[in-house]
């Protein structure tokens, strides 16, 4: 480890050597130099090669061609939508020749947004017919439109950055606590129970067991109830015959019954006209 040189020697007076830089101190003689590893050293080493850009300071780092251009024009109060491109191309370029000589790598993209800079700069310089000059766009559009956008996210990212983070603005507290806390269990409402009810009358109907029984229906106990039914010989309306309430099995035996008793000439079937009501009375029996 290089120490800086003690302010106590003899040769200068303590303040002034003090004052001095470490190669000024080097050329007075029997000033040390600096101290390593505890022994101070009274001249520079003869081998001491110290390159000529061993310290640089940058006071402005860019992050892309589009920071640097958005520099340029803040810097000079330039307004966005109106570029002076033979300016900015001007100082564009000093700072990539700047950044070419120390670092090519890093200057490629800035190299590419130059010859961009360049091409509209040609292109406001070449003449254009006056019936283009109107529906033309300017060439300036484009990179106007970027720099808008990127001047947006860099606003947003730095609105972000101003957000309080948690390791770096405020930490996190941690409390331990001996006694254990009350259980609390959540109230039950009647829209709860509610719910609840339907649930269960939902699972009851689909687990009840379903009970299927066959009706014995005679064919010949209609036949006989029909032909009580007509005793007297009057006409009877068709549909009187039947009894819909007592289901849909009682009203096809009763009708196999009444086709049965046309079909062995009990009974007659009879109508007006077409479409007209049907009627029924006993074949043998005589009209009152």
């Amino acid at each position: 480890m290089i120490e800086p040189a003690a302010a106590n020697d003899a040769a200068l007076d303590p303040a002034a050597q003090a004052a001095l830089p470490p190669l000024a101190a080097a050329a007075v003689p029997g000033a040390r130099v600096a101290t390593v590893r505890g022994e101070a050293m009274l001249e520079l080493p003869a081998d001491l090669y110290i390159p000529p850009d061993a310290l640089e300071v940058f006071f402005d780092t860019f992050e892309g061609p589009l920071d640097l251009l958005l520099y340029l024009i803040r810097k000079a109060n330039i307004d966005i939508l109106d570029i002076p491109m033979a300016r900015l191309t001007e100082q564009y370029l000093e700072y990539v020749e700047l950044m070419r000589r120390r670092n090519l790598e890093l200057a490629a993209e800035y190299l590419l947004m130059a010859a961009l800079l360049m091409e509209i700069k040609s292109r406001m310089l070449l003449p254009r017919p006056r019936a283009l000059r109107e529906d033309e766009e300017d060439p300036r559009a484009e990179l106007v439109r970027r720099l808008v956008e990127y001047e947006n996210m860099k606003r947003a990212a730095h609105k972000l950055d101003a957000l309080p983070v948690l390791g770096r603005d405020f930490l996190t507290v941690e409390v331990w606590i001996e006694q254990a806390a009350v259980v609390r269990l959540p109230q039950v409402r009647a829209e709860d129970l509610i719910s609840a009810w339907q649930s269960l009358l939902m699972h009851a109907r689909m687990t009840q067991h379903h009970k299927v029984t066959r009706e014995e229906l005679s064919v010949r106990e209609f036949m006989s109830a029909m032909l009580r039914r007509l005793q007297g010989g009057q006409f009877v309306n068709f549909t009187s015959l039947f009894e819909v309430g007592k289901g849909v099995a009682v009203v096809v035996v009763s009708f196999l019954a009444l086709l049965e008793l046309v079909r062995e000439s009990l009974i007659e079937v009879t109508q007006s006209e077409p479409y007209a009501p049907i009627y029924v009375k006993l074949a043998y029996a005589e009209p009152d």
